[in-house]
């Protein structure tokens, strides 16, 4: 069986995702790593629900804040705001998305070699409104970041580049959103797509990332 560090963004998208790995003999460790949420109790809602779909199908989750590092969820976001500083202004699939990505994966890099897991994804990946292509050079780029600092090839981690939105997987995770009755976001995450959503989605019960 081989064993993978999966970073989730929300439990609606890690559904499907989770579902095809246990299927295909692979074995997930989530990690729910999302500083880019906001507001907190928002942050909460998103852990929880991801937490209680995971226990259910006997999964293990690691989140930043049980790691010994927390210092809270304002210094947790406010590290997020300063990091992105600049790019408050870019659209989605802009710059600011990219440089989301390469925050949370590389934690994600990170917490798979600590783990000993030597491979991880996301379930980023999962979503259309996200860019693959930003996924993918954020995922590959926090590898080889770990990696230049392993001292064999035992310690290096490999980012899976699968692509989620293929083999009837956006379809099933619409299934399992009504079946399991997920509570669905309305946005990415960020104050700047809530923001982005309140103007362009309002009358739209889907979020722009998660409705497939």
């Amino acid at each position: 069986m081989t064993e993978t560090l999966l970073h989730c963004c929300c439990a609606p998208c890690s559904s499907a995702i989770l579902e095809w790995m246990m299927q295909h003999d692979v074995h997930p460790t989530l990690y729910y790593c999302n500083p880019n949420i906001y507001p907190e109790e928002e942050y909460m809602i998103r852990k929880n629900e991801l937490t209680r779909y995971a226990e259910e199908l006997g999964l293990r989750v690691i989140d930043d804040d049980h790691l010994p590092e927390w210092k809270g969820w304002e210094q947790y976001h406010r590290e997020w705001l300063d990091a992105v500083h600049g790019l408050e202004d870019e659209p989605e699939r802009g710059g600011r998305c990219l440089k989301c990505f390469k925050i949370r994966l590389l934690r994600a890099a990170q917490i798979a070699k600590k783990e000993g897991i030597g491979t991880f994804t996301t379930t980023l990946a999962s979503s259309r409104w996200k860019s693959l292509d930003q996924i993918n050079e954020a995922g590959l780029w926090a590898a080889e970041q770990v990696n230049h600092a392993a001292e064999t090839e035992k310690g290096k981690v490999i980012f899976d580049t699968h692509n989620w939105r293929k083999g009837g997987l956006q379809e099933r995770r619409n299934r399992l959103l009504k079946e399991i009755g997920f509570y669905n976001q309305l946005y990415c995450g960020c104050e700047f797509s809530l923001e982005a959503m309140k103007k362009k989605f309002a009358q739209s019960k889907y979020c722009n990332v998660c409705d497939k």
